[in-house]
């Protein structure tokens, strides 16, 4: 099936998640981040991760309420307890407070322990730039890599994301892990029997694999070699060891059912207008954007991109199209309707 109607599919996880305890407002921003990410051609952090968040769900994992803590509120700081929380939730409100102290000082930092898996962070980054804000988002995961040189996972991907306000453009954005393709692909390529490009990942035994399940039992490469290794390790530092959150071994994944995530976030929102004032930072990004996408074309390329600008084609094409997922995940979906005792429709008129 494909063409689905993105608000259809959005409401069908709002659904699914009411039925397991979460509150209707909750559940609909938690199904509009995992659809966007379908939206934008991510489909490794879209719906495909519903049934995994529902697992947590049942288990205990993670609480369907979600009722966070703020711990320390320093002015410009605050350090946010997400007590096991759904991930969104927890991220959505640290944004917010984030942009609301940078309104005061020009700079907002939230700090966030004992949270979950948020989904795709260019969803919370985009979503600062709104409010005329630099947004800047990391958090740790579980190991995926092992440190440059070892054997044994012990390095999360830890993904993260900046995004500006984009002038007359649609805002810039950079989204990425620190493996060299973020964990979620491998599932999703999975989902679909295909094979992944070698570099991606090695085998339990050191050798290089094209196989989706040995790569997730093996051990992902960095991106950049050392260079990656190292990124993630300090992005581990800024999300976990500053925010007194869990780090290394000790975050667990969203795919894995009945064990408490640990997982932390930083956020930083820096309130343009205190520095530069909107329209300079406004023309500066066009001057910038224009002037990158004018650089003579390689061979065999069309056009070039600034970061953030194929996901809102993408975006644009699927408000119109609608949104394509893999027959298993639709499959999954199914069960899971089903399994909460929520009717799934998606094609009706």
């Amino acid at each position: 099936m494909t063409g689905i109607n993105a608000p259809r599919l959005v409401d069908l996880g709002t659904r699914i998640l009411v039925a397991l305890g979460v509150p209707e407002a909750d559940a609909r921003l938690v199904s509009d981040s995992l659809v966007t990410a379908d939206m934008w051609g991510h489909a490794s952090h879209g719906m495909l991760r519903l049934p995994w968040y529902a697992a947590r769900l049942r288990s205990g994992a993670m609480n369907s309420v979600t009722a966070p803590q703020t711990v320390l509120d320093n002015g410009a700081l605050a350090v946010l307890d997400g007590r096991d929380g759904i991930g969104q939730i927890i991220t959505n409100l640290a944004c917010e407070e984030a942009v609301r102290r940078a309104g005061v000082h020009g700079v907002g930092v939230v700090a966030v322990r004992n949270s979950n898996h948020f989904g795709t962070a260019a969803y919370w980054t985009k979503r600062m730039t709104r409010a005329g804000c630099v947004g800047i988002l990391t958090t740790n995961s579980s190991p995926a890599m092992a440190p440059w040189g070892g054997m044994k996972k012990t390095v999360g991907a830890n993904p993260w994301s900046i995004a500006t306000p984009g002038g007359s453009h649609t805002p810039v954005v950079l989204d990425i892990s620190n493996t060299s393709v973020a964990r979620g692909k491998i599932y999703s390529a999975l989902q679909k029997k295909q094979g992944i490009p070698l570099g991606w990942a090695i085998d339990q035994d050191g050798q290089p694999t094209t196989d989706p399940q040995s790569a997730l039992d093996g051990i992902m490469l960095p991106v950049g070699e050392h260079k990656g290794y190292g990124i993630s390790f300090m992005m581990d530092i800024l999300s976990g060891v500053l925010t007194g959150s869990s780090y290394a071994t000790g975050v667990t994944g969203p795919y894995i059912a009945d064990q408490k995530s640990g997982c932390g976030h930083l956020v930083i929102a820096l309130k343009i207008d205190t520095m530069v004032g909107d329209a300079v930072f406004g023309a500066g990004i066009d001057d910038l954007i224009e002037s990158t996408k004018a650089v003579p074309l390689a061979h065999g390329v069309s056009e070039i991109y600034y970061p953030g600008e194929i996901e809102a084609r993408a975006e644009e094409a699927a408000q119109t199209s609608g949104v394509a997922l893999p027959e298993k995940t639709l499959a999954d979906l199914r069960d899971l309707a089903a399994s909460a005792g929520v009717e799934f429709r998606l094609d009706e008129e």
